[in-house]
């Protein structure tokens, strides 16, 4: 499977709403936004996203949309995030993009966070290099409930 990323395009961004506004999906994520089913809320959080400093790319697997992954945040605390669709989930693909998005950017330390129930996404970003530095506890809007959380950072 060839895992590429390219510039976000407008075209891409029904694809992220429908990965967001997954249930499962925004359950295992934990921390998304209050409601992953408002359009104009997911509309105006990309218009910020893609208007920013962040650095965002669309994750393909041979040629589809299936995702996308960022680092973003102030120059101290810049964090990297990733999604890809539930249906191609344990494939690799979120290991082979954040790889692919740290050739893209020098900045280190990088941040990372992810529910301590997560083990898929922790398991990618140690497989990329990210050591657990602690843990905290959050409220998590697709959860309706406090969550624990696992801290993650890669040095130099």
């Amino acid at each position: 499977m060839d895992v590429v990323l390219r510039e976000v395009r407008e075209s891409d961004l029904p694809v992220f709403f429908s990965h967001m506004s997954d249930p499962e999906s925004s359950r295992m994520a934990a921390f998304t936004a209050e409601d992953p089913t408002d359009r104009a809320g997911f509309d105006a959080h990309w218009a910020r996203v893609l208007a920013s400093d962040a650095v965002v790319r669309t994750v393909l697997a041979d040629g589809e949309v299936v995702g996308h992954t960022a680092v973003y945040g102030p120059p101290d605390e810049r964090e990297v995030t990733y999604v890809v669709g539930r249906t191609h989930w344990g494939r690799g693909i979120a290991t082979a993009a954040l790889r692919a998005l740290l050739g893209l950017v020098d900045t280190r330390p990088l941040h990372a966070r992810a529910a301590a129930d997560n083990k898929g996404s922790i398991r990618v970003l140690e497989k990329c290099g990210f050591t657990v530095t602690g843990r905290a506890r959050g409220f998590a809007h697709a959860r309706g409930e406090e969550t624990d959380e696992v801290l993650l950072r890669l040095d130099g």
